[in-house]
């Protein structure tokens, strides 16, 4: 009798003809999330088996997996020889020790001797034999065993589901650039659009030494988390500082935040061209702070020659992202109280519908080129 974990996916089985990409993408990400685990990965008729690991490892290896996107949901299972009496003996560990229960059985192996319903009526007489404590209740029971009799001779037996990530695994759907701050928007971003199978890099711009070393640190640790999703995450950070102090010096403080948007979504285009990014991604939530008016999301968009700009979270409100910042585990680095770039030089009212004429002419007194250039010469690359 051997522990195993089964894995299913989630809409792989509906990309046709192309399933077979999608699948070893897939499992090239549950082998790269296993990485530096004893284990074996198998495939069996539309579902995965994770074998021959350390037990003690079973509660690591489901919290591993639960990252992985492309996965629909798994079970720890018991698998043994497809004999009635080792089917039994599984099913009796799984058992609950009291309350309602009902077996149910899928039979691939066409050939074994007991059909379905046969089966499970009789690892339901032997149980409720072997344990006083609890009773078969076919509509609604309080556990539910399963059995499933593969082809190959074996048969796993188990009673929990664990809900997977969903989604598409990632690397199936490009790769883009996300504009990563210090808050909590940007990582959820990164997580929604990791689980439609991008595969993502992200850029911070920081203002060093208006904002400290914390404030990197803190965006750092959101990335890691992030990458635990996303399978290694490269993080592009570039100082913006000079230009701050340009538009500072030079420009209505008003159109602080818009010419220093555009110089970011500038830099970024040219990163992502750099590094193969297809598109570029922000946490953007429309209305939600004044340079998220449409007017300002334009104005960013404008100076973004040839790459799309996707926003996943443009419809969520800021409870919905707080919700999923939790689940992924970044809401507590996200709030600690660290100043990112956006926050230098922050003029008292930032202007919320910003006019391209007047952006024209606040930035003609700019040397965009040459801001560009210097902040691109200040670029590092961090593997995470």
């Amino acid at each position: 009798m051997e522990k195993v974990i089964i894995i299913r996916y989630s809409e792989i089985h509906l990309k046709g003809k192309n399933r077979g990409y999608f699948e070893r993408v897939f499992t090239i990400n549950i082998e790269k999330a296993l990485k530096g685990l004893k284990h074996e990965v198998h495939r069996q008729s539309g579902r995965y088996l994770v074998e021959n690991f350390d037990e003690s490892k079973t509660d690591e290896i489901v919290s591993r997996l639960e990252k992985v996107f492309g996965i629909h949901s798994m079970s720890v299972a018991l698998k043994v020889e497809t004999r009635m009496d080792l089917i039994f003996s599984a099913a009796e560990q799984v058992c609950s020790e009291k309350g309602t229960f009902k077996v149910e059985t899928h039979r691939a192996d066409k050939k074994f001797e007991f059909n379905s319903m046969q089966i499970s009526a009789e690892i339901g007489g032997r149980l409720l034999a072997a344990n006083k404590e609890i009773k078969v209740d076919v509509h609604n029971p309080q556990f539910i065993i399963n059995i499933d009799v593969r082809e190959n001779g074996t048969t796993l037996v188990f009673n929990t589901f664990f809900k997977g990530a969903g989604g598409m695994p990632v690397g199936t759907s490009g790769k883009g650039l996300l504009l990563v701050s210090g808050g909590i928007d940007s990582p959820v971003a990164g997580y929604m659009i990791a689980k439609r199978g991008m595969n993502i890099e992200c850029i911070h711009f920081h203002s060093y030494p208006y904002t400290n070393m914390q404030a990197r640190d803190k965006v750092i640790e959101l990335v890691k988390i992030l990458s635990e999703y996303a399978g290694g995450v490269k993080l592009h950070i570039v100082s913006v500082t000079h230009i701050q102090e340009e538009i500072h010096k030079n420009c209505n403080a008003e159109y602080m935040v818009t010419l220093l948007r555009r110089f970011m979504m500038r830099i970024s285009e040219t990163v992502a061209v750099k590094c193969g990014a297809q598109c570029l991604i922000t946490g953007e939530s429309l209305g939600q702070v004044a340079s998220q008016t449409i007017e300002g999301i334009n104005s960013s968009d404008s100076v973004v020659g040839n790459l799309p700009v996707l926003r996943p979270l443009c419809g969520f409100d800021k409870d919905e992202i707080i919700e999923r910042s939790k689940m992924i585990g970044a809401f507590g680095i996200s709030i600690q109280p660290y100043e990112d770039c956006c926050t230098v030089f922050l003029p008292k009212h930032p202007v919320t519908k910003p006019q391209m004429k007047v952006i024209l002419e606040e930035e003609s007194k700019l040397n965009v080129e040459a801001l560009m250039d210097e902040a691109l010469a200040s670029e590092q690359i961090l593997n995470l």
